[in-house]
């Protein structure tokens, strides 16, 4: 029998990115009352649990199902932890718990690449750490031209979608669904060139590499954090640069702004991330590093520099080409794929799932049924010649 699910009702808050006062408020009860539905301590009667489905934009049946999935989070590395409101952080962590969840359950029918790894390995440093996965992945030592697809080709998954603030460039998570571990990276639409996707792409896949996944990344000290991030720059400057052909390619003019503005255009790196990979290999001093990084400040470059809205990268394509294959080999029609999802414990909106895994708009909104031909050709006439 079903019955409403506390824990749910947590979940879209948090989803929703609101507190519990701002919820109550909304549905014109206590705070003290909306915590105890979350607790399962008194239950809202049928016309309070449909005020929060239209408040919170999640179907009725989402509030009255059990968690048929096991998901537990493991610690999640945002980019700006130390500038972004943890309810913020906390919405898109959940956010990503959902997303866990369908993909989860559209492994049961699609082929996934398989998380592609070193296994426990340790590295001397982050910038090892960058040269031993070119070589793992096969990448040699040429630019990468689509960093998101190297990332999903190799089974981690990522999405794109917009945020509710502007401080969350991009962000990794660890999450576990029915036992199985899922990396997953978040990138924000907000920020979304092509060089800063490749370097936020790579900075998250250097958490995945270096980092222990187990600890409570809210419990570090903000040295302990920063040093965090200073490895993963290094090992995305290290696997997005790599050192031999880089160190060709600037030695001819190390010292000159414009060069490396023209080798944007080769690398997809940005022209701060490139100077800083010089001043890292000796071929710039550091004088010489902050001298330009001071000129890019005064073009106000350090936000907006020269190519940016040229240069373009590819978006996440996993999860689209995933229900792409289902719809198109008649698998589920877009209503039965939603209908299938909520039979397996996850009800939602088409929109917010596509959204969640940005997909294109409408890609699975229902069909309108009965709207086909109401008359055919009787059996006998359907082989005549015209």
């Amino acid at each position: 029998m079903k019955q409403f699910n506390g824990n749910r009702l947590k979940n879209a808050r948090l989803y929703r990115g609101l507190t519990v006062e701002e919820l109550a408020e909304k549905i014109e009860v206590s705070k003290q009352t909306v915590s105890q539905y979350e607790n399962d301590k008194i239950v809202p009667t049928f016309e309070k649990i449909l005020s929060l489905s239209g408040e919170l934009q999640f179907p009725y049946e989402y509030f009255i199902q059990s968690d048929s999935f096991k998901v537990k989070s493991g610690s999640t590395y945002f980019r700006s932890l130390l500038k972004t409101n943890k309810k913020y952080r906390i919405e898109q962590s959940v956010k990503m718990e959902h997303l866990a969840v369908i993909y989860s359950f559209l492994k049961d029918y699609v082929e996934f690449p398989k998380l592609n790894l070193p296994k426990n390995e340790k590295y001397a440093s982050p910038t090892e750490a960058g040269r031993i996965l070119r070589e793992f992945w096969g990448l040699g030592e040429e630019p990468i031209s689509d960093m998101i697809r190297v990332l999903e080709e190799n089974g981690v998954i990522a999405t794109m979608f917009r945020t509710s603030t502007d401080d969350i460039d991009a962000f990794s998570q660890l999450i576990e669904v029915d036992g199985q571990d899922i990396f997953l990276v978040a990138l924000s639409k907000n920020k979304d060139t092509a060089v800063r996707t490749h370097f936020d792409v790579a900075h998250e896949l250097g958490h995945i590499m270096l980092h222990e996944w187990s600890e409570d990344v809210e419990s570090l000290t903000r040295e302990q954090f920063k040093e965090r991030e200073k490895e993963a720059n290094e090992f995305a400057a290290a696997f997005l640069l790599p050192e031999t052909p880089f160190r060709r390619d600037v030695s001819v003019y190390s010292n000159n702004l414009e060069y490396y503005i023209q080798l944007k255009k080769k690398w997809k790196v940005s022209t701060a991330a490139m100077l800083y990979r010089s001043c890292d290999l000796g071929l710039i001093t550091q004088n010489q590093y902050q001298y330009m990084i001071r000129i890019m400040q005064k073009k106000n470059w350090r936000k907006n520099e020269p190519f940016d809205n040229i240069l373009k990268t590819a978006k996440p394509s996993l999860l689209s080409d995933a229900i792409e294959v289902l719809l198109v080999n008649n698998v589920f029609t877009p209503s039965e794929f939603m209908k299938e999802l909520s039979k397996e414990g996850l009800a939602m909106n088409s929109r917010e799932v596509e959204m969640l895994l940005d997909l294109p708009q409408d890609m699975l909104k229902p069909r309108q049924a009965g709207m086909g031909k109401i008359v055919s050709l009787k059996a006998d006439l359907s082989g005549i010649d015209s």
